[in-house]
């Protein structure tokens, strides 16, 4: 198990595999990253074993920025028939699994491969348990397979706790009849990957306030909405006039970069397509001069050195919470339902 597979969005292969070269020399893990273009996917090869358990526990999952899942593993040569046995056996190696995910790549090759995955999973699954590789028991690693195609699969293991939420870390959630845009799921994606769902009744409640800036025609301001909140949308378009006949909402046609709320208010969040070193400077004035207490935004990214870029940025906003004594917490993730973007969230402590 000394290879480390990483799904990610296709076309961003490259900055897994920054990031995850980055990583290895921080933890002195000797290898080499590689990925190819458009296939959804990296993998970096450890020359030593044990190094790619060693990276696992030496990195949070959730604190990847481009990967959406990962796991240790080595691929493994199917036959046409009679897999069951083959993967029997070559996991005999492999420890004791307290829960099974097949998986594929977020490509079109990797959606013709589904149908065979689910009809694949429960024989699997009853075979495994019958052999004993497979309890119910969330302390044991997930046991992941990523099938590459009917006769390969990667044969993965990660922990629960230090793994994507979902598998191939693609949330399944559905789109709001009423929203008015498809971006509301952005936001939502946002709160399940950087809020504890235990935590969402304190830390997104009716009783609070919150300003979404580049708000129309309000995809993000329903998710606000929908929590009971009350909200400043900031905005020179029209809002969709289902928002504001909630009662809940206040439209400002002003400058998103410019306009401050005169009272701190709970959340603010922003879509707004501008260049990433500005949205940046924005959040960090916004949570520094104590605007709100958190804070969800999109940094657009550009055409090269992306994975550089949001670095960069990211260091620059710690650095200057540092200087002035605050104490933050900075989380960036490349959603599923980003595109040529990040997603970040502060929460001032």
């Amino acid at each position: 198990m000394n290879t480390l597979l990483l799904h990610c969005r296709p076309g961003f292969e490259g900055e897994v595999c920054a990031e995850l070269s980055e990583l290895a020399a921080n933890l002195g893990v000797a290898g080499y990253a590689k990925g190819k273009a458009g296939g959804a996917h990296a993998e970096f090869v450890c020359s030593e074993t044990g190094g790619a358990e060693r990276l696992m526990q030496g990195a949070r999952f959730n604190q990847l920025i481009f990967p959406r899942q990962w796991a240790r593993g080595d691929y493994l040569a199917l036959p046409e028939t009679d897999r069951i046995s083959v993967l029997l056996q070559a996991l005999a190696d492999y420890p004791q699994c307290g829960s099974l995910w097949l998986e594929v790549f977020d490509t079109n090759e990797g959606k013709e491969l589904s149908n065979f995955c689910k009809k694949f999973e429960a024989p699997l699954r009853k075979a495994l348990e019958k052999a004993g590789r497979l309890v119910e028991d969330p302390s044991k690693p997930r046991l992941l397979l990523t099938f590459k195609s009917g006769r390969e699969v990667f044969l993965g293991i990660a922990e629960t706790s230090n793994s994507a939420l979902w598998p191939m870390g693609i949330p399944r959630l559905k789109f709001p009849r009423e929203a008015p845009s498809r971006s509301t799921l952005k936001l939502e994606e946002a709160w399940h990957t950087f809020i504890p769902r235990e935590q969402w009744d304190t830390r997104l409640s009716e009783d609070m306030t919150g300003v979404d800036l580049g708000a129309a025609p309000g995809g993000w301001t329903y998710q606000l909405v929908r929590r009971g909140m009350l909200v400043t949308a900031i905005d020179n378009g029209p809002m969709a006039q289902s928002l504001m006949d909630t009662g809940l909402v206040t439209h400002l046609m002003v400058d998103g970069f410019t306009w401050k709320p005169k009272q701190p208010v709970d959340w603010m969040v922003c879509d707004i397509v501008e260049k990433p070193a500005r949205t940046a400077a924005m959040v960090e004035e916004w949570i520094s001069g104590g605007h709100c207490r958190e804070a969800v935004v999109n940094l657009k990214l550009p055409m090269k050195q992306r994975y550089a870029e949001v670095r960069k940025l990211l260091q620059r906003l710690d650095e200057a919470f540092k200087a002035e004594r605050l104490r933050v917490s900075i989380a960036c993730k490349q959603l599923y339902h980003d595109r040529e973007e990040v997603t970040c969230h502060l929460r001032r402590l």
